[in-house]
């Protein structure tokens, strides 16, 4: 006959051992009924936010997704652009929407984590032998989510990151035992989401691939930064106090539209209020680049985020950026060069070359923070061809911190993600290579500022001119430095700008004053392009007394008849003609045509150019019958 268990207490002093064949004391059964099922619950980490703000329909695209049979959706995008505060969201709705549905959270940054998801689970719902340290909890919570009868749910994998801890793996890539002594676990967490029609995953990542490991491709949401009326209503409801919509503007465009960096910056002006306004958080951000990772390296206390995260924005990307380091270091490369060019429209031609600037460092090598030396040249083959540069690509791609225009030879990168590539770079010891080798490759690329070569300079113009920002300390690549701004200024005066010319031939001229003298060739090329720029500025004073100067100097190093000494006399006659000055051009340009005839020739282009300025002179005075000779000639 077979008996129920049951648990049994022993009474009375004559109790030998548990031999119920002969027991003289007191035996007490006593009967358990069956544990009452819970009922289904939601168990999320966070308090709903009262000051959510709708992400455009993304709330709708997930309710419509997940409401699939066995649905399996990803939020990817950027750390901090808002994927968790939609989960979370999303989560809340559920519950009102459906009393019937249980809702779990499990984080999924690492195995150890994801484990103590699963047991949260086990717990939640009351699963036989859940606390029992030796349970398989991942195959006791599989049977249970397959299991129909109990219900529908919903279970959020938050910060699904880590390709080895999805695989359940330990960090030296072994499989987890989960169970005792049964050996190591052949399965990845995929395996233990059961695909039934009355559950639904959602998960969380910020790099694609890894998401690509728990669902489809289609199935992927990727999130984007607000738009500038979400993110003004976020600053408003965190801010509290009213603020004016073109300051809001200002700053939710400062910051990219990116919520946490949109909390944190309202957590720094709430604090200091009333004290302190956006008006002077703005001021002080747009100081410098050392100013503005201070300010968004700000902690802003608990920000409704993994108690494991960070609060600050740079430091969230950070830690991707050392990740990407560890495992591919040519993507870290391409990473660290992107973030010295402009946000927009960066050329596959620029980028491509990562190595030049190892050389004029000598003994600076890059020491990984385990203290071994990196190579960052691993994927290139014989020849030196980068066949890694395409899975570089695809590495930032797939971390968000890239995207491609509709010209797949161009990319775009967010400018924080920028800001914190060079913070991060700064702290590696390795700003000041990766400028040189940014220096180096526009240098290379950018043509002179003739007209055959505008389709060239224009994509490349806004590159070169944040040059500007961007001074090297080392002697050979500011001789790179100042013949880049040198050819993007002569690009500007060609092209009517005279400001820019402006600004960057002075900065061009200043350095190479310091490095070769008044009197170097080079030098002077700059002290002409600036002549050149401020007469285009309307101010002749200046530019003839820079020309002068440029032409008294030429005529005493490289002598009155050398075709440089001619085209500075052809610069201060240019200069004179504007300011109407018709006798002094004539003899000028009478000169020149003299010297250039004898020693370039006749037939020669610029004695031909010079013949016709001077034709011009004789119009302007209305000198017609000279002019019509000349002109014949």
């Amino acid at each position: 006959m077979a008996y129920p268990i049951v648990n049994a207490k022993f009474t009375g002093s004559g109790n030998y051992g548990l031999q119920v064949g002969y027991n003289s004391g007191n035996i007490e059964v006593i009967n358990h009924p069956p544990e009452t099922p819970p009922s289904p619950s939601l168990s999320v980490p966070f308090r709903r936010d009262s000051d959510f703000v709708e992400h455009g329909t993304l709330l709708d695209q997930i309710r419509d997704k997940c409401s699939a049979p066995a649905s399996r959706v990803a939020l990817v995008g950027l750390g901090g652009v808002g994927k968790s505060q939609l989960a979370i969201e999303h989560c809340y709705r559920t519950a009102d929407q459906s009393l019937e549905t249980w809702v779990f959270w499990v984080y999924a940054s690492n195995v150890a984590r994801i484990e103590q998801g699963y047991r949260d689970i086990a717990e939640q719902v009351k699963l036989t032998g859940w606390n029992d340290p030796q349970a398989d909890v991942f195959q006791l919570v599989y049977n249970w989510l397959r299991n129909e009868k109990n219900g529908k749910w919903l279970l959020i994998l938050d910060n699904a990151d880590d390709a080895a801890a999805l695989s359940l793996s330990t960090s030296n890539g072994q499989k987890i035992q989960v169970s005792g002594g049964n050996g190591a676990r052949p399965r990845s967490l995929s395996w233990y989401l059961p695909p039934c029609k009355n559950g639904s995953v959602l998960v969380t990542s910020r790099t694609r691939s890894v998401a690509l490991q728990l669902v489809e491709d289609n199935d992927i949401i990727v999130i984007q930064p607000m738009d500038i009326a979400g993110a003004q209503t976020l600053l408003q409801k965190k801010l509290v106090e009213e603020i004016d919509k073109d300051s809001s503007a200002e700053l939710a465009t400062a910051l990219e539209f990116m919520p946490l960096a949109l909390v944190q910056a309202a957590a720094y002006i709430r604090q200091r209020a009333p004290r302190y306004s956006v008006r002077q958080y703005l001021d002080e951000f747009y100081k410098s680049d050392k100013k503005k990772t201070s300010l968004l390296d700000y902690d802003g206390g608990r920000l409704r985020r993994d108690e494991e995260a960070l609060n600050s924005i740079l430091i969230t990307w950070q830690i991707s950026f050392n990740y990407i380091l560890h495992t591919r270091r040519s993507a870290a490369d391409l990473l660290s060069l992107m973030s010295f060019f402009d946000r927009q429209g960066i050329p596959e031609a620029l980028i491509r070359t990562r190595s030049t600037t190892e050389a004029r460092l000598g003994d600076e090598e890059f020491i990984n923070e385990d203290g071994e030396h990196s190579d960052s040249n691993d994927s290139e083959s014989e020849g030196g061809v980068d066949n890694g540069f395409e899975d570089d690509i695809l590495t930032l791609r797939n971390y968000s911190f890239i995207s491609m225009t509709n010209d797949t030879t161009l990319f775009n990168m967010h400018r924080l993600v920028q800001l914190a590539t060079r913070k991060w770079l700064e702290g590696q010891g390795q700003l000041e290579r990766w400028k040189q080798q940014y220096i180096h490759n526009i240098c290379t690329e950018f043509p002179t500022g003739e007209h055959k070569n505008w389709a060239q300079c224009q994509p490349l113009f806004p590159h070169a001119k944040l040059a500007l920002l961007r001074v090297p300390k080392s002697k050979e690549s500011l001789k790179e430095w100042a013949l880049l701004l040198h050819k993007a200024a002569w690009y500007a005066w060609r092209k009517g700008s005279p400001n820019d010319a402006e600004e960057l031939s002075k900065r061009s001229m200043k350095v190479r004053i310091k490095l070769f003298g008044k009197e170097h060739e080079d030098t002077l090329s700059s002290m002409t392009m600036v002549g050149l720029a401020t007469g285009l500025a309307g101010r002749w004073k200046e530019a003839e007394e820079l020309n002068t100067q440029v032409m008294e100097t030429r005529k005493r190093v490289l002598g009155e008849e050398h075709p440089d000494t001619l085209a500075s006399m052809g610069n201060l006659v240019s200069i004179y003609s504007n300011q109407g000055r018709w006798k002094e051009v004539e003899e000028l340009n009478t000169q020149v045509i003299e010297t250039s005839s004898r020693v370039l020739g006749e037939e020669h282009r610029n004695t031909l150019t010079s013949m016709g300025n001077l034709a011009s002179t004789y119009m302007n005075q209305g000198r017609w019958k000279e002019a019509e000779e000349l002109n014949t000639q």
